[in-house]
């Protein structure tokens, strides 16, 4: 499978939030109250939960902080007027964007992320415009060193994955929607680590653009993540390593 997220890449963004920590957390926050107040505040049971927790602690919200919300989920009015949005468009050099948003408000949200594209050489696009580029699955991370490729492909695939991937600093299981939850715990229970895991939209074929793109595409993608009412940012591009 082509068009996955590189491990630099989740490395970098990962530096990134932590340098933005308490937006970070209070987008976490709003992700977890949300799915509380949709679906019952017991993970066991509720598996939006369940994954807005463990994408929580993967950028290490403190878990004072994940009980906060999910308490605040039983507040009156609490998470009511929240609604999941996605928009797409095209940054500069064609490459496709998916903007996946938590708003309270779409009147505020979709100028918002109409002005970032248009500021960064990018157009925000129609609903379909990008999608049918982009898979909609589970990503599970864990770190390459706890054991060969081999016994982690018969482990994952065993434990539900579709499609394995290896990279220099880590393993990559790609699984459907249904059987994300159930991957997850079953690489926890054979002893992997699990770095990173999250339900992405998995770009189908990565594409290279020309130098002169890089900045723009840049800035739109950090114009976008710092966007209060933005979630995940995700595209087609293949990013250049650092060596490059």
């Amino acid at each position: 499978m082509s068009g996955h997220n590189k491990w630099s890449k989740i490395k970098n963004k990962k530096g990134n939030e932590d340098a933005k920590r308490g937006k970070i957390f209070t987008k976490h926050a709003r992700n977890i109250t949300v799915a509380a107040r949709q679906g019952g505040d017991n993970p066991d049971y509720n598996p939006a939960l369940k994954q807005a927790i463990d994408k929580a602690k993967s950028d290490n919200m403190p878990n004072d902080n994940i009980e906060r919300a999910i308490k605040k989920a039983s507040g009156e009015g609490a998470g009511d007027n929240f609604q999941r949005v996605i928009y797409e468009g095209y940054g500069p050099g064609g490459v496709a964007v998916i903007v996946d948003c938590l708003t309270d408000n779409v009147q505020r949200t979709a100028p918002d992320v109409r002005h970032a594209f248009d500021k960064n050489g990018g157009n925000l696009g129609t609903d379909g415009s990008v999608m049918f580029m982009f898979d909609h699955k589970g990503q599970i991370f864990v770190n390459s060193k706890e054991k060969d490729f081999d016994q982690f492909m018969m482990d994952a695939l065993e434990a539900g994955a579709d499609d394995v991937i290896e990279e220099d600093e880590y393993f990559e299981a790609i699984t459907s929607i249904d059987a994300y939850n159930d991957a997850v715990e079953n690489l926890k229970n054979l002893g992997y680590t699990i770095e990173r895991s999250d339900i992405a939209y998995i770009a189908q074929n990565d594409i290279e653009v020309d130098s002169d793109h890089h900045a723009k595409l840049e800035k739109l993608i950090d114009t976008l993540e710092d966007n209060d009412d933005v979630q995940e940012v995700y595209t087609n591009w293949a990013q250049p390593s650092e060596e490059e």
